[in-house]
């Protein structure tokens, strides 16, 4: 609710008006912000205006008073004397500071306290300065802005005093943004005030309000308030004032009491602030890297009192995954995309903007997708924000993209990527333009380290052949001529591939990834684990290959893989399995998570792309990997997912489905297809190499490694010849 839904006046009377009940409380209920420079300030008024000062709390909004000391004609003679004017204002606001008398005397110091403490309410003082005297500021202007962005200037003689709200003679004038005529003079007493707190007025001094006051104010703070108050009467007060006098403030960010972070976490982020606070955490996939990215943001916060983040993840999925760890780290997110609970998440966006630019805000979350990131609407809002401002964008790897790299504001000041593989495949233009914008890495901690140090489970990895059917082969060469054709070199000498050619890429990874022999494959395997659970089946998002079909309708129609795998595991080997992707919604996939790590009612998940980055199902304990992408960034992960700790989970283990264009005896290094098989065997071979190396029992993949390159004759080819195959 803004000013646009208030009955608002343009002018009031003390002898006519109550103005604190018609203007002040139903004005303050909906401010985000209140700047108020006056002659006279009374500590009472405040209990006076509770019910609008709550609600400017409950909105996240600040006070700025300027207010000017009461001064004795032997202060003004001192300071004319050349006595230490600041410690003669500074015992003149002391004077002021009457100890209570009674029990509401105390909960008023004690409200006052706490709106200083939690820093809601921050006080100027104000004093004109001569040659020969010293005198009282006694302008009396106000500004009161609403969420909206719309602004209400006053002026007139009413001090914040109960005598002056109740008692005298007062009147107000009061300009509305919303009127076009008031307009100009709502921007000229907001520049007046402006100015003023700024210390760039002639002839009138700013201080910043004493410490020792300060102190003296705060000695009176409690962490609970009366309730029984009788001034005290405001609509949620329980709310507001359990928001106002709990000892952190939500939103405000801080490490969880349950959550300790290593010391690998702790020197990434001091590496990451001795870089000015940009850089990469390239971590493994289990390794902590959203707590290490949070903790960053809390000692950001730390550093500097005042910071707008803003937290990017690929999946909608993944951003629900975000939200809990960010709550836990005391964060309050605005979740912002096309499916999020918060149904007003653009108004809030805009508002806590608005908000922080004004400095009614000291902390903004906004947690996105990549998608609604790069819309155009939230472009245009993070564009008004520079200095002060956090991009952290999870699974960055994605951000070399050519589309959403446009999308990396440079007048973002602090920025952090999270990856375990941050380098693209293929993509030397796109991985420079990371490292461009996010700095170098404040700190590397790979998989095998992860696993030595205990922070990963170890695993046993079993890669077992399959072999391309004479249809699928005959399809697989002919595709390879057709992209061979669409390949050319460069000025630079380096290979590039027409976009033709990519597609032909795309139809040729999807043969190979639903080889129809590995659902027989599997079968033969899962026989001695149908009676287990914890259990993945990754598929590709392809389906079977039918050599009936026209060219053209070898995508859209034939069996999908996941439909194939999921028939046999449940119908032929009456195992209890279910699928998990992205047709599953948010909701779904949670309860599927908790179901099935509890084994109960699912053995297995069915699983295809969605399971790529991010999700956390800890406890997989064996993996059965149907679809292995070529790309080193997207099998890795897949490992990663199966390697995260959990309880009762000693060790997982791997199969990993290794595809190979024909059976090792029928291989000829003399024929016509050889080369044309190389680029698929020499693949395998490198994932192979990786997944085998510091797995548990790395014999039983170099003896099937050893194998495929004697029988290719890959020992006899130069390296170099070779990755160009």
């Amino acid at each position: 609710m803004g000013f646009e839904s208030l009955n608002i006046s343009r002018s009031y009377k003390t002898n006519k008006n109550n103005i604190v009940k018609e203007f002040f409380l139903p004005v303050l209920e909906c401010s985000v912000m209140y700047k108020r420079a006056v002659g006279f300030f009374s500590s009472t008024a405040l209990i006076e205006l509770s019910k609008g000062i709550s609600g400017i709390v409950k909105n996240k909004g600040k006070i700025q008073f300027i207010v000017s000391p009461h001064l004795l004609e032997s202060d003004i003679k001192a300071i004319q004397a050349g006595y230490d004017r600041r410690r003669i204002i500074q015992q003149s606001l002391l004077r002021e500071l009457k100890e209570p008398e009674n029990h509401s005397d105390e909960e008023r110091l004690n409200w006052i306290a706490n709106l200083i403490a939690d820093g809601y309410l921050d006080i100027k003082i104000a004093f004109t300065s001569g040659f020969k005297k010293t005198g009282m500021y006694h302008e009396k202007i106000g500004i009161i802005y609403d969420s909206c962005g719309n602004r209400l200037a006053f002026t007139g003689s009413l001090n914040e005093t109960p005598n002056a709200f109740y008692n005298n003679f007062e009147s107000i004038d009061v300009y509305n943004s919303l009127i076009e005529e008031d307009k100009q003079r709502v921007i000229d007493k907001e520049n007046d005030f402006d100015s003023l707190w700024n210390n760039h007025e002639p002839n009138i001094n700013i201080m910043e309000f004493p410490k020792a006051v300060k102190e003296k104010i705060l000695s009176y703070r409690k962490t609970t308030i009366d309730l029984s108050l009788d001034k005290i009467e405001a609509d949620n007060e329980d709310e507001v004032l359990n928001f106002i006098y709990n000892q952190i403030k939500p939103g405000e960010p801080i490490i969880p009491k349950n959550v300790n972070l290593f010391d690998y976490q702790i020197q990434a982020i001091e590496n990451w602030k001795n870089n000015q606070y940009i850089g990469i955490f390239d971590m493994a996939t289990g390794t902590g890297k959203t707590f290490t990215g949070l903790g960053a943001i809390t000692k950001l916060y730390q550093d500097k009192g005042k910071l707008a983040v803003i937290i990017v993840a690929p999946y909608q999925h993944l951003v629900e995954q975000w939200v809990e760890d960010i709550l836990e780290f005391n964060l309050r997110p605005i979740i912002g995309y096309s499916a999020s609970k918060q149904k007003d998440w653009k108004q809030r966006l805009k508002k806590d903007i608005f908000d922080f630019k004004i400095g009614a805000l000291n902390i903004l979350c906004f947690v996105t997708t990549n998608a609604t990131f790069s819309s155009e609407y939230v472009q245009c809002q993070i564009s008004k924000l520079g200095r002060n401002t956090l991009l952290l964008v999870d699974e960055a790897h994605n951000f070399g993209a050519y589309n959403l790299s446009k999308t990396l504001n440079p007048n973002i000041e602090y920025r952090l990527a999270l990856s375990a593989t941050l380098d693209r495949y293929g993509d030397e233009e796109g991985t420079q333009a990371l490292y461009d914008y996010f700095g170098n890495k404040c700190i590397e901690y790979p998989l095998e380290r992860a696993i030595q140090e205990g922070k990963l489970t170890p695993y046993y990895y079993y890669p077992k052949t399959v072999y391309l059917t004479d249809d699928e082969h005959d399809r697989y060469l002919e595709l390879s001529k057709k992209i061979s054709k669409q390949c050319h070199k460069n000025e630079h000498g380096e290979f590039e591939v027409t976009e033709i050619g990519k597609k032909l890429l795309i139809e040729r990874a999807r043969l190979v990834a639903g080889a129809s022999n590995k659902v027989n494959l599997l079968k033969e395997l899962m026989v001695k684990h149908k009676n287990d659970s914890q259990i993945l089946v990754y598929c590709g998002a392809t389906r079977n290959y039918n050599p009936n079909l026209d060219e053209s309708e070898t995508d859209e129609d034939g069996e999908r893989q996941i439909v194939s795998v999921s028939k046999m595991l449940g119908l032929e080997l009456g195992m209890k399995v279910t699928h998990f992707t992205s047709s599953e919604s948010a909701k779904e996939r949670e309860l599927i998570k908790k179901q099935f790590a509890n084994a109960d009612p699912y053995q297995a998940i069915v699983a295809i792309k969605c399971l790529d980055e991010g999700v956390n199902i800890p406890s997989i304990r064996t993996a059965f990997i149907l679809a292995s992408s070529t790309n080193p960034k997207e099998y890795i992960q897949r490992r990663g997912r199966v390697l995260r700790k959990a309880p009762n989970k000693p060790f997982a283990v791997i199969y990993d489905f290794v595809t190979l264009p024909v059976p090792l005896n029928e291989v000829s290094t003399g024929s016509n297809d050889y080369l044309m098989d190389l680029s698929l065997v020499n693949k395998e071979i490198n994932r192979m190499k990786e997944f085998g190396r510091i797995s548990e029992n790395p014999s039983d993949t170099d003896k099937l490694v050893k194998e495929i390159i004697t029988t290719y004759g890959l020992n006899l080819i130069n390296e170099g010849d070779l990755e160009n195959v």
